[in-house]
């Protein structure tokens, strides 16, 4: 291939991209709604902008719909909030926090061992714990993290270069402890 070709209209999307399906797209939605206060689908619009996704207001108010995402009042004016997952059918929406309570709670009631190695974590949890934790690390707004796998009663965290794995295996460590609550 010559310096200006261009490549094969069937070239494989970069590493590091999502996929543009209605499934990746709506999960986006309800990550924007959990994690933001978003008060119009313009708002809403412009945010998936931002992140490359652009769509017009007929499908996002398809995907709103489908994704059960209402409108409520709350201190912040009228925003979005979406059903829980699971059994979980209360609404979820923004809090405005840097990190949900959430999460601190359950490393302090889940979080067994935490071991590091280079850019990996490895959380131990009581059995059948394990995913349930891990999608909590998922939707959590805590920085310094590239992804996790559960199995059954472990958790691999997968920490950003940046921050390194023995740096996250610490900061767990000390939200089991009770020692970076809320605030």
């Amino acid at each position: 291939m010559s310096e200006n070709a261009t490549a094969p209209r069937n070239a494989a999307p970069p590493a590091n991209s999502a996929p543009l399906t209605k499934t990746a797209r709506q999960q986006k939605i309800i990550d924007l709604i959990t994690r933001k206060s978003v008060h119009s689908q313009i708002d809403l619009a412009e945010n998936l902008a931002t992140m490359g996704i652009t769509v017009t207001q007929a499908t996002l108010s398809r995907d709103l719909a489908e994704v059960g995402a209402v409108k409520i009042r709350s201190t912040a004016g009228s925003v979005y909030a979406v059903p829980g997952e699971g059994g979980d059918r209360s609404l979820q929406q923004s809090t405005g926090d840097s990190l949900d309570a959430k999460l601190p709670r359950l490393l302090e009631e889940l979080l067994v061992s935490a071991a590091a190695q280079k850019d990996m974590v490895v959380l131990r949890t009581p059995p059948g714990a394990a995913q349930y934790l891990a999608s909590a690390i998922d939707r959590s707004s805590m920085t310094g993290i590239f992804g996790t796998i559960a199995g059954d009663d472990t958790v691999l965290v997968i920490a950003d270069s940046t921050i390194g794995g023995a740096a996250l295996a610490e900061t767990f460590l000390e939200y089991a402890a009770g020692g970076l609550g809320e605030g």
